[in-house]
This record gives structure tokens, sequence and C-alpha cells, in this order.
């Protein structure tokens, strides 16, 4: 990131932290950031939680151990209440989406200039550190979402059950017209509310840490310190970051578990048949 002096405007400052690092054009563009750190933190848990598995005993755990065994049991409960089903890849998803999309989250604590200004150093002018702040990251993770809709759809009512369903409900075979474009839409609404959702919370979030972050935007530590004013804007701004970081910290884990618990209630509703009611 570029030093304050280098955007000595709000504008300017918002803009920058909110543009990605980028390669490609048009449909091709990736953004390297978003993969960067969500690759990083799913190497992370897979480390952790593999390294927590070869070290489990019954004779006194580890606290990473224990941890790790209170997530599987919060998540395997969550999928034995809304799962009618028996799947061995239900709970296991469910398990990372929720840590994974937890990491991602808790990104938007880090101070919004510390990596930026690490990466600036080292030649890279734009960066954007939360995945989940990013658009294409939560579509890409709805997306494996809805495509696991579909198959579980297919293997808890076979082809013809599901074609069946799709055809004919809510509204019975004379009004199939109505029928199909109903479920398009439903098909299509829940990928779209878990990736909007997600993306909209940690977005906002991001935002309003820019936006305390200006209140000392412009200005050098010499001035700051040798001033009422430079004190007052110092205070004003830690005061805020730590308030909206404490709230913030409820909203981290309330996304991640948002978005596991629609997801094992959308493959559930998928597996279920409308005819078992």
């Amino acid at each position: 990131m570029a030093a304050k002096s280098d955007a000595p405007t709000s504008e300017g400052y918002i803009s920058h932290h909110l543009t990605h690092w980028q390669v490609g054009e048009g449909f091709w563009t990736f953004n390297l950031d978003t993969i960067l750190f969500s690759t990083v933190l799913g190497v992370a848990f897979l480390f952790f939680f593999r390294r927590a598995a070869l070290a489990a005993t019954t004779d006194k755990p580890s606290g990473l151990l224990s941890f790790v065994e209170l997530l599987i049991n919060f998540v395997d409960n969550a999928v034995r209440e809304s799962f009618p089903g028996k799947s061995k890849l239900v709970a296991p998803l469910a398990l990372t989406i929720f840590v994974w999309v937890l990491l991602w989250n808790i990104m938007d604590i880090i101070p919004v200039d510390l990596f930026p200004t690490i990466f600036y150093a080292a030649g890279v002018e734009y960066l954007k550190i939360v995945p989940s702040a990013d658009m294409s990251a939560t579509f890409a993770l709805s997306l494996g979402v809805f495509f696991l809709i579909l198959f579980y759809s297919v293997a808890g009512k076979g082809v013809g059950g599901f074609a069946k369903e799709f055809l004919t409900h809510p509204f019975g075979v004379w009004l199939l017209p109505f029928n199909i474009i109903l479920n398009v839409v439903e098909l299509l609404a829940k990928p779209l509310s878990l990736a909007l959702r997600l993306f909209g919370n940690l977005y906002a979030g991001e935002l309003i840490f820019i936006l305390i972050a200006l209140f000392t935007l412009g200005s050098s530590l010499s001035e700051l310190l040798t001033s009422v004013g430079g004190w007052a804007s110092i205070a004003g701004h830690m005061a805020l970051q730590f308030a909206w970081a404490v709230f913030h910290l409820l909203v981290i884990p309330l996304q991640a578990f948002i978005f596991m618990t629609l997801t094992i209630v959308y493959l559930g509703m998928a597996y279920e048949s409308h005819d078992e009611h």
C-alpha cells in the first residue's frame, strides 16, 4: 500500500484499499490476493486439524485437540438435526465450510494498513486480505454448494423423482410452466443468498474499518503526538477501532455459522422428497 502521503484524500485512500491485486483482463481477471490468502488459510486449517488428528489420545488431550473435538461435535450435531439422510460427505463439508469461512472473516480484524504496507514494500501496489469481502470468492464457494444441491436432489429422489418434482411441484402437472419458473428461481436463490449475505456483511465491516482509519489520514506521527487535536484523533481512532472490532467479533463466527447451517439445510431439502410431507 502506498504511504498515506501518497493518498492524501479520503476518496483515494478508500478506493486504494478496496482495489484487488489482479492479473488478466475481462472475464479472465484473477484476484491474486483472494487466491493467495484463501489458499494459505486453507492450508493452515488442514495442517492444524491433521496435527490434532495425529496427536489424538485419550490421555490428557491437548488444547488444540480439545478445540478440534469441540468443533467436530458442534458440526456433527448440526448435521444430525438438519440433514435427514446418511452421508459421509455432509459433515466434513460443513466443518470445512465453517472453519474456512471463519478464517476468511477473521482476516478482517487485522489492521487495514498492515499487510498492504508489507506487500507494497515488495512491489505489490494493491491488496485486499479478506477473501469473504470478495464477491468472486463467496460466489465460488456458493457455486460448489449449488452443484451439491443438484447432486443430493438426484441422490435422494433419483433422476426420475427429481425431474417429476421439478416439473410438477407445487401446482401439479397442469401448471408445469409455472412450476418450472418457481423451481428455477428457488434453486438459484439458494446459492445467491449464501454468496451475497456473506459478501455484504464482510464488505461492510471492512469498509467501516477503513473509514475509521481515516481519522489519522494525512497526518504524520509527529503532528499527532505534538498537539491536543492529534491526541484526540488518536484516542478517537483507537476507541472506534476497539468498539467496532468487539462488535465484529460477533459477526465473524455468526456469518460462518449461517453459511454452514444454510448449506446443511439446503442439502437436506434437496435430499428430501416433497411427497414425504
